[in-house]
């Protein structure tokens, strides 16, 4: 029974982290590394501003996402070889 329930944080885990790295993997698509803009393409930077700051507000979200998932599935691990070796004996 707490094996499927560290299964089930973890799939929740591992699906966040999933769906925030696509997003963030959308928002990069629309970065450019160099603009030359003019004082008419103002609108340009203040849109690459506010990407960026998009993509820093991803920054923590992740980590915790992968800290998380890689913790669960950690110790989904050592509970499934627990059970097993248990079982063996």
């Amino acid at each position: 029974m707490t094996l499927t329930v560290v299964a089930v944080i973890f799939g929740v885990f591992a699906i966040g982290l999933i769906v925030l790295l696509i997003y963030k993997s959308t928002l990069t698509m629309h970065r450019d590394d160099q603009l030359f803009l003019d004082d008419a393409s103002s609108h340009m930077h203040d849109e690459q501003t506010e990407l960026l700051a998009k993509l820093n507000r991803l920054t923590i979200p992740v980590r915790v996402f992968s800290i998380g998932s890689g913790v669960f599935l950690l110790v989904l691990v050592a509970m499934w070889l627990y059970q097993k070796l248990n079982a063996v004996q």
